[in-house]
């Protein structure tokens, strides 16, 4: 008896490993066959890509990546279909796109890529700076966390060089600002504005400018010393710059007499033309 219990229990092991061997051959077909569909998928996707239909492009991407999720491609799929959309400014879809990449690979080796790409999108997001600056500054933050935690790619550089255009363009609002304000004759917040370009933006192009507008503002409501502390700064930085000698003519009085002359000769011209009216 014990010997038929033997044998019936060794055929049972041939049986269940006979069909373990097909289900796993099975398995192994449909993962080959998905993966081959997946393939497809991918290279039908490029050449979308490369031939203008993003929308078409990014959904076969996606559909590259649901159809093998464990391949090395699928992480690929997704960024492609981020930047299929990106390449026809699809902002908010590229977005998505990407927020789903860092969900799903948070590991992946083209991280560095993938942030950069997110940054981009924000970039080259801006309708109107002068009125919305929310994607500039979002951008520059998220260039700032390309360049801290990828540092040696090329994606960093990249980012500290859209980082001074960001700048530039921040720093330009400032100075628009001063201006308005200096037309409102509001000093004070103009002098805030020009010192804003100093201490955020000090490698723009308007640091010379912004040195001589606070020469200038601060002359004018009679903070003598103030105004001679920016104009020794502006002479010692940029000596050969327009605005340092524009700032130069401020102190010179006869550059101011000069301007009363001016102002005078204009009253008597227009009495003159009064005669013979």
């Amino acid at each position: 008896m014990q010997n038929i219990l033997t044998l019936l229990f060794s055929l049972f092991l041939i049986i269940v490993s006979s069909c373990s061997s097909k289900n796993d051959k099975i398995s192994i077909l449909e993962d080959e066959n998905l993966e081959l569909q997946m393939i497809d998928a991918y290279k039908e996707a490029y050449e979308e890509l490369e031939s203008g239909d993003v929308i078409y492009a990014a959904k076969k991407f996606n559909e590259a990546e649901l159809l093998y999720p464990q391949s090395e491609w699928a992480p690929k799929s997704v960024l492609l279909a981020a930047y299929s959309y990106y390449s026809q400014n699809y902002y908010d879809e590229a977005l998505s796109e990407l927020n789903r990449f860092f969900k799903k690979y948070p590991k992946h080796k083209n991280l560095d890529y993938a942030h950069f790409l997110y940054a981009m999108c924000y970039y080259e997001n801006i309708i109107d700076e002068k009125k919305d600056l929310e994607p500039l500054i979002i951008s520059k933050k998220r260039f700032k966390f390309v360049i801290q935690n990828f540092p040696d790619t090329d994606f960093a550089q990249d980012a500290k060089f859209k980082i001074n255009l960001i700048n530039d363009v921040l720093a330009s609002k400032e100075m628009y600002l001063g201006k308005y304000y200096i037309k409102k004759k509001k000093w004070a917040a103009a002098i805030n504005r020009f010192k804003n370009i100093l201490e955020l933006y000090g490698t723009t192009i308007y640091v010379e400018e912004a040195l001589h507008r606070l020469v200038e503002t601060n002359y004018k409501i009679g903070l003598i010393e103030e105004a001679e502390k920016y104009a020794n700064l502006l002479g010692y930085n940029y000596q050969s710059s327009e605005w340092y000698e524009q700032s130069y003519k401020i102190f010179n009085k006869d550059y101011q007499t000069s301007l009363q002359i001016k102002k005078d000769k204009n009253s008597v011209f227009s009495k003159f033309k009064k005669l013979f009216k």
